[in-house]
């Protein structure tokens, strides 16, 4: 246990960014399934939706308990307008390379939305870790 915890201690912000990566992905996948599925919206506007309430989802948890953010105020308004501006980015490209996989390649669109979902993970990690949450 003692070795399990050193482990987890010098990697606690990649561990912990992959344990909230897995949680934000949970909730849009879900969200966009039921966007998609339940209330039969195009996938495109299904993503952008979902991508609302994962992006919500990210920022509470990755300021809280991956980056021991303690911003208040101004500084924390400037915080949320990065994190979000940064999601925006990684939205355009995963909606582009949804719009290529599903109308171009004929690909699922659940199946890409869950492929698309790993790349979107580390371009966010890359955007929280040096622009968003930096020390």
């Amino acid at each position: 246990m003692k070795k399990i915890m050193e482990i987890y201690n010098k990697y606690k912000e990649i561990i912990n960014y992959l344990i909230a990566g897995v949680l934000t992905t949970i909730v849009g996948i879900a969200s966009y399934e039921i966007f998609l599925k339940v209330f039969h919206i195009h996938y495109i506007i299904s993503n952008i939706l979902s991508w609302v309430a994962a992006v919500s989802f990210a920022y509470v948890v990755n300021r809280k308990y991956v980056f021991n953010s303690e911003t208040r105020g101004k500084e924390q308004l400037k915080e949320v307008i990065n994190f979000f501006k940064y999601r925006i980015v990684s939205l355009v490209i995963e909606t582009g390379c949804l719009y290529l996989m599903v109308d171009i390649c004929k690909l699922n669109p659940s199946i890409s939305k869950i492929f698309m979902q790993f790349v979107v993970i580390v371009i966010n990690y890359i955007f929280s870790k040096f622009f968003t949450f930096k020390k």
